[in-house]
């Protein structure tokens, strides 16, 4: 039977309709890339992208030339650009600000065939590194906010290059979601003088019914309120408001947890589109209480209709304790 659960951080409802499940391998519906004479990622086109920002690179090897592992650069295409000054205005009822910001991208390897989920835990640890190395550089820009740091794998997910890669936006505001749990948090807080996030660890270690995976450092679940079919969360054991805040010895951990999570996830739904984000407070909030970061990894595997946009509530067709157990139980490959 169909039922209605609640999300406890923004109160968003979620409609858990298991009756109207498919396996898991007849979720997916796969988008593929157009094919790409030459991929501007790849090494040997360097000069095709913008100088780079950052780079893991084989000793001798010359910058914004071959030779690396890694590589960070401006999106040559961004949504939002550094230079300028912010120049907030109304007009009329409505509110607007020229576009001031960062968008960059992380080539996460140099093989154009491998992916995330190929990636040894410790290529994956570099990443995360790096990551964490641009935040905290982009947090020194007085006019940014908050970053964004998400992934979008495959065409349905809204990758437009097959190449793996990874991208970082900053912003001189925060976004809408990022309000909401932000402020579904701090609700929270104030009623019950307990971090929310902190609350659902505690009472998921204890019912291990939606636990996927677990180290010393994270936690991998299968949300309460899943809006869709196997959507994983990597929760942080250790409160912290910020993804920056993450000292280098945990990045280990995270990587385990993502990479495993991303390998059963390939191996349950045959490489499935996917996103990830990093939820991470805004940088006024970075000694937030009541926050805790965190990384949802969203499977593209159903879509949004009628119903949904106009009611807002989700159609999940798998019920996250069934998705848990199935990953939990799955060897990762």
């Amino acid at each position: 039977m169909s039922e209605l659960r609640k999300d406890p951080i923004v109160n968003r409802w979620v409609i858990v309709a298991p009756e109207r499940a498919r396996r898991p391998e007849m979720l997916v519906e796969h988008a593929r890339h157009a094919p790409v004479a030459i991929c501007p990622f790849c090494p040997n086109q360097e000069a095709h992208t913008p100088p780079e920002l950052l780079a893991r690179r084989a000793a001798g090897s010359q910058r914004n030339g071959p030779g690396w592992t890694l590589r960070v650069f401006p999106n040559k295409f961004p949504a939002l650009r550094v230079e300028g000054d912010l120049s907030p205005e109304g007009h009329g009822l409505y509110d607007r600000m020229n576009g001031i910001g960062a968008h960059e991208v992380f080539v996460e390897c140099a093989e154009h065939e491998r992916s995330l989920a190929d990636l040894s835990n410790l290529e994956v640890e570099g990443l995360l590194s790096a990551y964490r190395d641009r935040v905290l550089d982009l947090r020194r820009d007085g006019r940014l906010r908050c970053v964004m740091l998400f992934k979008n794998h495959g065409a349905a997910a809204g990758a437009t290059l097959a190449h793996s890669h990874s991208q970082l936006i900053a912003l001189p505001t925060s976004p809408k979601n990022v309000a909401d749990e932000m402020k579904g948090a701090r609700r929270y807080y104030r009623y019950k003088e307990r971090c929310v996030f902190c609350d659902i660890l505690r009472q998921e270690l204890d019912e291990k019914t939606r636990i996927v995976h677990e180290n010393n450092s994270f936690v991998v679940i299968a949300p309460y309120a899943s809006r869709s079919p196997f959507e994983t969360w990597i929760v942080p054991r250790r409160h912290r408001a910020c993804f920056e805040s993450c000292e280098r010895s945990d990045l280990a951990d995270l990587a385990d947890a993502l990479s495993l999570t991303l390998r059963k996830l390939r191996r349950a739904l045959d490489d499935p589109s996917y996103n990830y984000m990093f939820h991470s407070a805004p940088f006024a909030d970075e000694s937030s209480r009541y926050y805790h970061w965190h990384i949802e990894v969203m499977p593209t595997l159903s879509k949004v209709a009628g119903f949904e946009w106009g009611s807002g509530f989700h159609i999940n067709t798998t019920p996250p304790e069934d998705a848990a157990r199935y990953l939990r139980e799955l060897p990762p490959e």
